[in-house]
């Protein structure tokens, strides 16, 4: 019984984590459609950046539409089961997907902001179900690393995305120029993804996949909010997001310094997709904790895995830019990460704790040095904050009981911090006495805020009877 109740929890994550590469490949495909939209309607530069800002607010709507309908009528999630609030997130994104349609048709680009803003909706109840429903398939204690490996699938899903979009709209990534082939060739894309979300959505409705819920309905009260950890948790949530985001935002204005590179915008697409790249680097790595195995083969994957990853990365940059030998330097700090990683000990409030200490003392050595040093520190955040997402929620919704999907959708709403801090960060920059490589600065905060946020969540959860970090070791 116990072997037939584990088959179906590995079955059900292979299907959730599938849900997650779509949530990268839209995401990462949307830096494809900015400049295409930019000038086909002729947009200034904030204008086009309303794509974005139309995405990732959705997240913020859906989750608090969400969080006020379990506070009036109870977690609806919680009542109706996981499983109908998958299908109803993807069905949600599919008819956006398909309003790109009527976007091409009438040549509206608010039309194609809309249709953005619905598939960040539907994504968004996908998220509030999903990172719990993923927690909850095994052991609670090992709910981080089962994230990790929906969230290596979803890294997959960003360095995927722009390769298969562009391609699919401009041809070879080895072009020297970009073809003007009209808005015609954006319907098709955005229309086989509205059928695949339909079929996964389809899949899920039918099977016979667990579909955890509580018993009780749910409150009308606000209780998700009486539990410390998850109000921290919401707070690192924001911060994480966000600093995340303003790294990669802000390094294209960096990269220009003759500090740092000195070269212009048509030069800095294979460092934009490093530092997207370092994300999967570190959550493959972490996706390994998920799987049974000796000790000995571990330790050898963790320092392999890294590694291939890389070199999958390299490989796609090597694709659209030919010659990546600079790049090479960055294994460095790929042997820094790896070092972390083993001192972290696959426990997640350690991991946090170390990962946003290392990440501090990464921002600050590229804060007070120039060229290669300074700009692959910086880019190194992207490895350490890899596997942060999974530890704070992990961390935050841990204890909740009943309110655990009503915390989730108030983790969700956090992601609002990727709206927040990196204009906070540009403003910064914009002032003569700091300029874009001080402003970096914010980095080092943000992840100070991580570091302690790792250190106090354990105490707060002791007190509650908690323990992951003593539960969790480092073997199988």
């Amino acid at each position: 019984m116990e072997k037939q109740s584990s088959a179906a929890n590995q079955s059900a994550l292979a299907t959730i984590i599938s849900v997650f590469f779509f949530w990268g490949f839209v995401a990462a495909s949307n830096g494809v459609l900015i400049p295409m939209l930019k000038n086909h309607f002729n947009l200034s530069q904030f204008q086009s950046q309303l794509v974005d800002y139309a995405f990732y607010f959705a997240y913020f709507v859906g989750s608090l539409i969400y969080f006020f309908w379990s506070k009036a009528l109870g977690d609806p999630f919680n009542k109706y089961g996981m499983k109908k609030g998958l299908v109803l997130g993807l069905v949600i994104s599919a008819i956006g997907a398909m309003l790109f349609v009527p976007a091409v048709t009438y040549d509206q680009y608010l039309f194609f902001l809309i249709g953005l803003f619905v598939i960040a909706f539907g994504f968004s109840l996908l998220q509030i179900v999903a990172n719990p429903f993923v927690i909850n398939l095994g052991d609670p204690s090992k709910g981080s690393f089962r994230l990790n490996l929906a969230g290596s699938i979803n890294s997959l899903g960003t360095s995927l995305g722009p390769v298969i979009f562009g391609f699919a709209l401009f041809g070879s990534p080895k072009s020297a120029a970009v073809k003007d082939i009209g808005m015609e060739a954006i319907k098709m894309p955005f229309i086989i993804l509205s059928i695949v979300l339909l079929m996964v959505a389809l899949f899920l409705a039918f099977s016979k996949l667990p579909s955890p819920k509580n018993e009780e309905v749910g409150e009308s009260s606000l209780g998700a909010l009486k539990y410390p950890q998850l109000t921290l948790g919401m707070l690192a949530i924001f911060i994480y997001v966000g600093v995340e985001v303003t790294i990669g935002s802000n390094m294209g204005a960096l990269l220009e310094t003759k500090e740092i590179k000195g070269i212009d915008h048509t030069q800095i697409a294979k460092y934009i997709s490093l530092y997207w790249g370092s994300l999967m680097i570190g959550r493959w790595t972490g996706a390994l904790n998920v799987f049974k195995m000796s000790k000995q083969l571990k330790i050898v994957l963790n320092i392999l895995v890294p590694f291939i990853a890389f070199g999958i990365v390299l490989f796609f940059n090597n694709l659209r830019e030919g010659d990546v030998s600079d790049l090479y330097m960055y294994a460095i700090w790929i042997v820094i990460f790896i070092i972390a990683n083993f001192m972290a000990q696959e426990k997640p409030a350690r991991t946090l704790m170390l990962f946003g200490l290392a990440a501090s003392i990464m921002m600050i050595v590229g804060l007070f040095t120039t060229g290669d040093i300074a700009l692959y520190s910086f880019m190194s955040g992207g490895l350490f904050c890899s596997v942060m997402w999974p530890c704070i929620f992990n961390l935050a919704i841990a204890g909740l009981g009943k309110y655990t999907t009503q915390g989730s959708s108030l983790l969700i709403m956090m992601i609002l911090g990727g709206a927040i801090i990196p204009p906070l960060q540009g403003k910064l920059s914009d002032i003569s006495s700091i300029g874009i490589h001080q402003s970096y600065w914010v980095a080092v905060i943000c992840f100070l805020f991580l570091a302690w946020y790792g250190f106090y969540v354990r105490k707060l959860l002791l007190k509650q009877g908690i323990d992951y970090d003593t539960n969790t070791s480092t073997g199988h």
